[in-house]
């Protein structure tokens, strides 16, 4: 009898909790520290309403740009048909699109840390003058004209009354919500699956030349460092120190996360990689000794062949398809079908 109870719960327990974490997608697991913003009492109207702005082009001047046009859900939040992210009248950025998930535990935003608060992030591409072009009285004046917003803004907050303060609150709700915590990776530490031979190998190199930057569980510590990058003449970024005016945050860029590297192509801040052969061909053969390249790097990463595709078999367990593929983060058809929300 003992017997048989154990088995239920070598076998059926772990099923169970699998079970548990898939049918409960805005939940993060035990191994994720306390986020910086509360992911656990999302409002589900907002976040719809949130939804439906993010995939609405109304946002930009000109009625062609919206947030998922240089973050698609298909790339993890990023997007992977440009090196540097375009705009209104397809104006070319500086910038790669940054990735947006877990964003919950993200205190500074941006390539270079300019925006401090997640509520206040969709302001600065709906200003710039690449990117969407327009203002944020604009964007109000045309959602109040809408023949859907009115109807989705009572839902959310009670009344009709669209403004500032509503609109960007309600795209925060959908941001946070899109937390990936379901690759391979976070089942291992959840005890419902184990790593290959090789995968562990890889764990273990990760462990040894990766983890000061890229810590896990998150595989990013939220800072900004310098990986010798040579400045692109052409764009001419400084990082940080655009921001700052500070000669110390000179090439300082945030330190992404390795989590979804599969979805999330081109890399770094300028899209210069093109895959993760050229990243890591970088890191173990061509990385810049530059004045400005940060102390953790100074001591290079030196790996042999098969510890390098020992380490890319570890990266892809990092993979999430179920975040990159959940259909409750995709464009909502029922709400913005037949553009339905453009100005009368």
């Amino acid at each position: 009898m003992r017997f048989k109870y154990l088995l239920i719960a070598l076998f059926v327990i772990p099923l169970l909790l699998a079970f548990y974490i898939k049918e409960n997608p805005k939940l993060y697991p035990s191994h994720f520290p306390e986020p910086y913003y509360n992911v656990d009492s999302l409002d589900y109207n907002k976040l719809q309403l949130g939804r439906a702005l993010f995939y609405d082009p109304i946002l930009s001047a000109n009625n062609t740009i919206s947030c998922n046009s240089c973050h698609s859900p298909y790339n993890a939040f990023s997007h992977t048909d440009h090196k540097l992210s375009h705009g209104i009248f397809d104006s070319i950025g500086r910038r790669n699109a940054p990735p947006l998930f877990n964003l919950a535990w993200q205190k500074d935003l941006m390539w270079d840390g300019a925006i401090k608060h997640i509520d206040k992030q969709p302001l600065a591409p709906i200003h710039d003058k690449i990117e969407m072009g327009s203002s944020i009285d604009s964007v109000l004046m045309r959602l109040q004209k809408s023949s859907i917003y009115p109807q989705l803004f009572v839902k959310a907050f009670g009344d009709s009354t669209i403004n500032s303060k509503r609109f960007l609150k309600a795209l925060s709700e959908f941001q946070l919500s899109l937390v990936s915590a379901k690759s391979k990776y976070d089942y291992v530490k959840s005890g419902l699956d184990t790593f290959t031979k090789q995968e562990q190998n890889g764990y273990s190199i990760f462990k040894a030349n990766c983890n000061s930057c890229h810590v896990e569980p998150m595989f990013t510590n939220f800072s900004f460092a310098s990986n010798g990058l040579p400045v692109d003449t052409k764009i001419n970024d400084w990082g940080k120190y655009e921001v700052s005016n500070k000669s110390g945050d000179s090439l300082l860029f945030k330190v992404p996360t390795l989590r979804n590297l599969t979805y999330t192509y081109p890399y770094m801040h300028d899209g210069r990689f093109a895959n993760l052969n050229e990243v890591l061909n970088y890191y173990t053969h061509g990385l810049n000794q530059s004045d400005y390249l940060s102390v953790q790097l100074k001591v290079g990463i030196d790996l042999t062949p098969n510890e390098i595709v020992d380490l890319k078999a570890f990266l892809l367990t990092l993979n999430d398809q179920e975040f990159v593929f959940n259909k409750e983060n995709k464009f909502p058809r029922a709400i913005l079908l037949n553009e339905a929300s453009k100005p009368k």
